[in-house]
């Protein structure tokens, strides 16, 4: 398994924003509004990314007084890193593309600007969950990897 390379989020973010803005050019006028908060739970997700990440780091560089990591513990958190990195990826590029849709349609529909602060807090969101799991990654290096920094 290698590690997550950025061009393959950047290319699952910007396919998922041109679907998405292509649905909203098609089909914006039916939609409802969008949730506020609806990225928020891309946030829950990163938060867990985040303490499972200083929790495995400490353990994984033998910390004195933490106890050892499984190996299958550490596969499944690096399968969760790259998941979760590739979903916060896809879900940026998504509310990009809302973001690019209704930037310009803001007089035209009355809807756009609450889902342009809908877009906003879900980039926001996505951004937070890309960079815990890419950190959670991180943390799940061993020791002995000559890339791992100090």
């Amino acid at each position: 398994m290698r590690f997550t390379k950025p061009r393959d989020l950047l290319a699952a973010g910007l396919v998922a924003g041109l679907l998405a803005h292509l649905l909203l050019r098609l089909a914006y006028d039916t939609l409802p509004p969008l949730p506020t908060f609806a990225g928020f739970t891309l946030l829950v997700i990163a938060v867990v990314d985040l303490v499972l990440g200083f929790s495995l780091r400490a353990r994984i560089r033998r910390k004195p007084g933490t106890p050892p990591v499984e190996p299958l513990t550490a596969a499944r958190a690096v399968a969760l890193a790259k998941a979760s990195s590739l979903l916060g990826a896809i879900m940026a590029g998504a509310w990009a593309g809302v973001l690019i849709y209704v930037l310009p349609v803001r007089g035209e529909f009355e809807a756009a600007d609450h889902d342009l602060v809908s877009a906003v807090v879900g980039i926001a969101c996505a951004a937070a969950l890309v960079g815990a799991a890419l950190w959670l990654e991180h943390c799940c290096r061993t020791p002995d990897d000559p890339h791992l920094d100090a």
